[in-house]
């Protein structure tokens, strides 16, 4: 029997894919498409027997979330009320959001990830590693680039290259990160990680990470062809999710790498 799966954000870029994609994935079936009251589609039919709404179906047993922060309050309780499992994509979560995700972990399963691709979460597993396998030796620089319409920066999936970088080397990411550099006392320090934000155009998601020092440099470089790859990611969580315990898992987890 197929999951119901409800998608919220399901009006923006990311969401009309999710939509389009659902459909012709064997095991889920379309129930809800929700976006702010107020979207220019609302109320247009985005499937046979699904319309976007402002409000949640009665019942779901997979939510997958691409949207705003603003947004993810009424998901959160959503899933806990009907016991549905949650995809969570939206970056910029509140610190108090992030209790409440983990508190809706304990009662449902959730996937949450900044980028759920495989090929970026392969890079997810390994840039730490390869830093601290460099050593303090190398400098390094983290660049990240999209479209103009991308209202956060630095982008949740050059946070998370950042964050496994300091979880290997014993660097604290508050205190390590620099983003960008201007005026004449910009000198590079010890142990920094340059953070670099790029816009624009229609710049699905780029990002590099650069290892250099003095005689070389090591680049390892993540290019998005199209949205797809990363609703294809999310479509996989969503299958995999459930029947799943609750708990607070990864694509990791949902994509079996244990390196």
């Amino acid at each position: 029997m197929a999951g119901k799966l409800v998608v919220v954000g399901a009006g923006g870029r990311m969401g009309q894919r999710i939509v389009a994609l659902a459909q012709e994935t064997e095991g889920l079936d379309l129930v809800g498409a929700i976006d702010v009251l107020g979207h220019p589609s609302q109320g247009q039919w985005v499937c046979p027997g699904v319309v976007l709404s402002e409000k949640f179906p009665q019942s779901a047993d997979i939510v997958i979330d691409f949207s705003l922060p603003q947004g993810t309050d009424k998901t959160l309780s959503f899933c806990a009320d009907r016991q549905a499992a949650l995809v969570l994509g939206t970056t910029g979560l509140s610190d108090l959001q992030k209790k409440a995700l983990k508190a809706l972990a304990g009662q449902v399963p959730v996937v949450q990830a900044t980028n759920m691709s495989v090929g970026m979460n392969t890079l997810f597993a390994t840039v730490g590693k390869i830093a601290k396998m460099l050593g303090e030796d190398y400098d390094i620089e983290i660049i990240e680039q999209h479209h103009r319409f991308k209202k956060d920066a630095p982008s949740g999936t050059a946070l998370s290259l950042a964050e496994s970088i300091c979880d290997h080397t014993d660097r604290d990411l508050n205190q390590s990160l620099v983003h960008g550099r201007e005026g004449k006392e910009a000198l590079r320090q010890k142990g920094d990680i340059g953070m670099h934000a790029v816009r624009g155009g229609d710049i699905v998601g780029m990002h590099s990470v650069i290892y250099s020092t003095l005689g070389e440099t090591i680049t390892i470089n993540h290019t998005a062809h199209s949205r797809d790859t990363f609703v294809g990611g999310a479509l996989r969580a969503a299958k995999w999710l459930l029947g799943k315990a609750p708990g607070l898992y990864s694509m990791r987890d949902v994509l079996g790498i244990d390196f």
